[in-house]
């Protein structure tokens, strides 16, 4: 079904031409068509009484890697550790506990460690059994000797990051038999839709877009999806000629071709975070700013070859001269699409953002995550750090993800970080580049700010008023019309 008749609603005011009163809301089609008091309800249309909860445009989340989040949540919790010995110890309490059994964790972020583990203290409690322990902002990893070999990797005492950990990423698979099947794709986009989510641009590094025109046919067809790809599967989409927002199955708007994604630096655990000025310390002496991932001519012909295919690209840029690259290869190329990150950024390429209308994607909770290091190996620059206050008053378009399962798949927690700007009991960091709960709450619904005669019926309804709850309960979500939760 999709239509339905939303009965005694409260509209959250998102914009300010909002009705006070409850009103009806009737979606047809697919398709909100008629807002207001005493909507007559048309015959077999289904009837929902929303009993003065509060409804708004669905949320989505613009940066999502979802197959490491279905994956990662069937992983060993790496998260809470604060040193390579903590590490060790619970890599050899789960080798005693399952002998033989690969050991896959997730979540560590090793750059407030007081020192680099090395590839021989897992040796040292593991023996043959693969080990891999993958950071929780998914740059790098650390292995022990046989999940080396294993992954094809050459055998080495320290870290596998950036591009060699992306390409052996796509090998992990054969370790586990725990995987990203249908089904388990399904119970995390369930989950997703509980939580409000109608949207999500996919960002994941395998599979694209053959493997979800295979899974949206066994069950994963609940929510909208934007399937991202990135250069090294280009040839398949430019060969059949697919361009942003092209629908992946035909007369199925809600799975579409996504952007080009292009990683054009490191991330701040790993110190490869492409700055224009050196790191106080953490970094490789021999690039002490960090480091692009493509030099300028690369990313210039990359971002060509997508725009003129017709595709909107999506650049990774968390350092500022990163950002500052990406800025100027859009500005040769004229293509069109967002900034990732934008984690660090010089004031002056902030217009530069709003004047080639690109997007910010942004995902607040790495603030919340990233405080301490950043405090550490950037104290000089904190300031500039997710100056999400400086994007919104420049006028450029913001949009609000995860990077799950850099963090949760959780829109409640992105949108109370970039409000608060802290995630304990600590004063907010930096609140001046704070916005408020409505303004987060506007960047985080896929441009849909209203509910109004026209815009798509992917709509929720909350048990609390979000603009001044926490995380409310989600009574109902409806995707394109469709029920896809039911509290």
């Amino acid at each position: 079904m999709t239509d339905i008749l939303i009965r005694n609603a409260r509209l959250v005011p998102l914009v300010a031409d909002v009705a006070d009163s409850p009103v009806d809301v009737l979606i047809e089609h697919g398709v909100v068509t008629e807002v207001g008091p005493a909507i007559r309800r048309p015959p077999g249309v289904e009837e929902y009484d929303a009993a003065g909860r509060w409804l708004m445009p669905g949320l989505w989340d613009t940066h999502v890697h979802l197959g490491q989040w279905t994956l990662a949540r069937g992983r060993l919790d790496t998260s809470g550790l604060q040193s390579p010995d903590e590490a060790v110890r619970l890599v050899a309490a789960k080798v005693a506990e399952q002998p033989g059994r690969p050991v896959i964790g997730w979540g560590h972020r090793p750059g407030t460690w007081t020192r680099e583990p090395t590839t021989t203290d897992l040796d040292d409690v593991s023996g043959v059994t693969p080990v891999v322990l993958i950071a929780g902002d998914a740059h790098h990893a650390w292995l022990n000797r046989a999940a080396q070999a294993a992954l094809d990797l050459p055998p080495r005492e320290g870290m596998v990051a950036e591009t060699e950990w992306f390409a052996a990423y796509e090998r992990l698979t054969a370790l586990t038999d725990v995987g990203d099947d249908p089904v388990s794709y399904r119970r995390t986009l369930d989950d997703a839709a509980a939580m409000g989510v109608v949207g999500l641009v996919d960002f994941e590094f395998t599979g694209a877009v053959q493997a979800w025109r295979d899974r949206w046919t066994e069950g994963c067809d609940l929510l909208r999806v934007e399937v991202a790809v990135y250069a090294d599967q280009l040839g398949s989409v430019l060969a059949e000629g697919l361009r942003t927002g092209d629908p992946l199955h035909p007369g199925e708007d809600r799975l579409t071709m996504g952007p080009l994604k292009v990683i054009s630096d490191g991330s701040l655990n790993t110190a490869t975070a492409w700055c224009q000025h050196p790191y106080v310390t953490g970094a490789d002496p021999d690039h002490p700013a960090g480091a692009p991932n493509l030099d300028s001519a690369e990313l210039t012909d990359l971002l060509a070859l997508a725009h003129d295919a017709g595709l909107a690209v999506a650049t990774h840029a968390i350092g500022d001269a990163a950002v500052d690259a990406a800025l100027t290869a859009y500005e040769r190329t004229g293509a069109r699409g967002s900034v990732e990150h934008v984690q660090l950024v010089a004031r002056d390429d902030v217009p530069r953002l709003k004047r080639l209308g690109l997007r910010a994607s942004v995902q607040p909770h790495h603030l919340v995550d990233d405080r301490d290091l950043t405090e550490q190996i950037w104290p000089d620059r904190t300031d500039r750090c997710f100056a999400y206050r400086w994007l919104l008053d420049a006028g450029v378009t913001v949009s609000l993800g995860s990077d799950a399962p850099v963090s949760p798949l959780d829109p409640w927690l992105a949108i109370d970080a970039a409000a608060r700007r802290t995630g304990d009991d600590r004063p907010a960091w930096h609140a001046e580049q704070a916005i408020t709960r409505r303004e987060a709450l506007a960047a985080s619904v896929g441009g849909h700010v209203a509910v109004r005669p026209g815009s798509p019926g992917d709509l929720v309804v909350l048990d609390d008023d979000p603009l001044t709850a926490v995380g409310p309960n989600v009574a109902l979500t409806l995707v394109a019309g469709r029920v896809a939760h039911r509290g």
